[in-house]
């Protein structure tokens, strides 16, 4: 599959991962909907739209500045007479940070919520029980675009790899020895995706088989934190308990598919500690301090998702 599900011209189109982030919008939109409605957060059903709007501002922004500043500080100063003509508004290149757009969601979420005159910890809560859905669609498109690669298999994998497997034919460019082998495997490549069989074949025995990075970090930042969520808030809690639990959740979730993940070239690391590694791990350091603020405090008890 390649980027475009609807392409008009070599650069423009209706890209697969634009559409993931549409379908992650309208499933919190509905989430969102539904809290409102059955009295299981603060916000009002009129103001739904009004904070989706913000929430899809948060992510957006928080998401490329958080790719920006944390892994391409190249693209802030990167400038050409091509549209976008910046290197920062160019989305189409590195894409957004998951961790970048929940720093957004956070920000929006307490700005809105004191305009509202509500609980920012509550509404902060809200936010963070209907993320996971964009969270897994963001990785499917990851997968989509050839992009974050999972780790090579073992090599006694390597000769005949599971069905669960994934090569990624771009690989072979990076692996031409010579500018020759370059412009033959960019031959290979294209007609890869045109849909040549024989192609297909004889590219895939030049890569080597990775862990299906997408598909995992998919499950683990999806069905199985909206899971963590979901039982942890099954009854009413405190404010700040479902936001203190999201981020234990996803840091411990996403440290652990980190594990599968092929490190981003260039981007720091300790050893084999890896910076989404770090950020995750300061994630769940803030995820208990929230905890335990809430549960010290004297406030009311908030939302619960068991039927009614």
């Amino acid at each position: 599959m390649g980027p475009f599900a609807l392409r008009f011209t070599d650069t423009i189109g209706v890209r697969w991962y634009g559409i993931s982030y549409a379908m992650g919008f309208v499933a919190a939109w509905q989430l969102l909907r539904w809290l409102a409605k059955t009295g299981r957060t603060q916000l009002k059903p009129e103001l739904v739209g009004d904070y989706m709007t913000w929430c899809i501002a948060g992510v957006v922004l928080g998401g490329r500045l958080g790719h920006v500043f944390l892994y391409d500080q190249f693209l802030l100063w990167k400038f050409s007479t091509d549209v976008p003509f910046w290197g920062v508004l160019e989305i189409h290149r590195g894409g957004m940070s998951s961790h970048g757009g929940i720093i957004g969601v956070v920000v929006v979420t307490v700005l809105f919520a004191r305009r509202a005159g509500i609980s920012s910890l509550g509404l902060v809560d809200t936010a963070a029980f209907m993320t996971p859905p964009g969270l897994m669609f963001g990785r499917l498109a990851n997968w989509v675009n050839g992009e974050l690669w999972g780790k090579p298999l073992p090599d006694a994998m390597q000769a005949a790899p599971p069905w669960w497997s994934v090569k990624y034919p771009e690989e072979a460019l990076q692996l031409a020895p010579t500018p020759d082998a370059y412009v033959a495997a960019k031959h290979l490549y294209a007609m890869v995706y045109a849909g040549n069989t024989q192609a297909i074949q004889d590219i895939a025995a030049l890569v080597p088989a990775r862990y299906p990075n997408n598909f995992i970090q998919a499950l683990t930042d999806g069905p199985l934190l909206m899971l963590a969520l979901v039982v942890v808030w099954w009854k009413p809690r405190h404010a700040g308990v479902v936001t203190g639990t999201f981020l234990i959740a996803y840091g411990i979730l996403r440290n652990v598919s980190e594990q599968f993940r092929e490190p981003d070239s260039g981007v720091f690391t300790i050893g084999v500690v890896t910076l989404p590694m770090l950020v995750s791990a300061v994630m769940v350091a803030i995820g208990v301090a929230v905890i335990i603020y809430a549960k010290r405090s004297s406030g009311p008890l908030m939302g619960g998702v068991a039927p009614r």
